[in-house]
């Protein structure tokens, strides 16, 4: 193990830099020599999140002085990174778990600093996304490897609704995270929006002690979800089976949804479905299914 310990740290690790660092998402173990060795080199860690950084850094022996860089401080926290940058020191930048910058803050700070003359270096590692795509098996062949990450599907139903009708033609795979508390509307939507056979994977809670991986049709997910109320607890990633051609499937494609949202504005949802299936050839059931998610949307709204 020793020899491993001396490979990171032989290594050249140049003073005013900023190293974004992948943390484990769930696995402490997961986190990589030369990440280790990083932490522990650098001048300062700026994270996220102060706790969650400190509960890992206390995890692996290691304590630094830690800085807050989340989503709401980001643009102004860069500006003093790159000072103590421009100082010779190295700074440290990881998110609360994964990859930075990948549905986590990071971009922002990646952008200011390269913008400020400093070099960055990416310390690659643990992504939620790849590791379920890595276990997706045909879902991801079929498109010959290619894919497509969408991170967060929105929140409101018609919005939601929208994002996948516009994903659901695409002729790869296509990744998403969910949280606990919306993957029940989450997995109805993609029923509803999505032909029943098309197959999905669900990840959850990725290299944790509950970890569990399935995959099944579309149509399915909602009763899978309601067999266990646990499977329903922690951090979801969705990969979902590429279209291969969405005119096979009939979906609704942008000028589709264009016309039926006219049409909403004056009929009735069913009716509404059926003219714009008419007028532009998609299936009248995906319509029928999207104008409702819309009308449920505007209610929330």
């Amino acid at each position: 193990m020793s020899d491993w310990i001396s490979l990171a740290a032989s290594q050249s690790y140049p003073a005013g830099t900023l190293y974004v660092v992948a943390t484990p998402i769930g696995n402490v173990a997961d986190l990589s020599l030369r990440a280790l060795h990083v932490l522990g080199l650098a001048d300062a860690v700026a994270c996220e999140d102060t706790r969650n950084t400190g509960q890992l850094l206390s995890r692996v022996g290691l304590q630094r002085p830690l800085v807050a860089v989340h989503e709401h401080n980001e643009r102004e926290a860069a500006g003093r990174i790159a000072e103590r940058l421009a100082a010779g020191e190295r700074i440290a930048y990881v998110s609360d778990a994964g990859t930075p910058g990948i549905s986590d803050p990071g971009a922002r700070l990646v952008e200011a600093v390269r913008a400020a003359g400093h070099p960055v270096v990416p310390l690659p590692g643990p992504s939620a996304a790849v590791a379920a795509l890595s276990v997706a098996g045909d879902l991801l062949d079929a498109g010959a490897g290619r894919f497509t990450f969408a991170g967060f599907l929105p929140p409101k139903p018609k919005a939601r609704a929208e994002a996948i009708a516009r994903l659901a033609g695409l002729d790869h795979a296509w990744v998403c995270y969910e949280a606990p508390h919306r993957i029940a509307d989450t997995l109805a939507a993609l029923a509803a929006g999505l032909p029943g056979e098309r197959r999905l994977l669900v990840g959850r809670e990725l290299t944790k002690l509950f970890e569990d991986i399935a995959v099944m049709p579309v149509a399915q997910a909602p009763d899978w979800l309601a067999a266990d109320p646990n499977r329903a607890k922690g951090e979801f990633v969705l990969v979902v089976e590429g279209a291969g051609s969405a005119a096979a499937d009939g979906l609704p494609d942008a000028e589709a949804q264009r016309v039926l949202s006219l049409l909403l504005a004056e009929l009735p949802a069913k009716r509404a479905a059926k003219l714009a299936a008419a007028i532009t050839g998609a299936q009248t059931g995906a319509l029928y299914q999207l104008a409702l998610a819309q009308r449920a949307g505007d209610a929330d709204d």
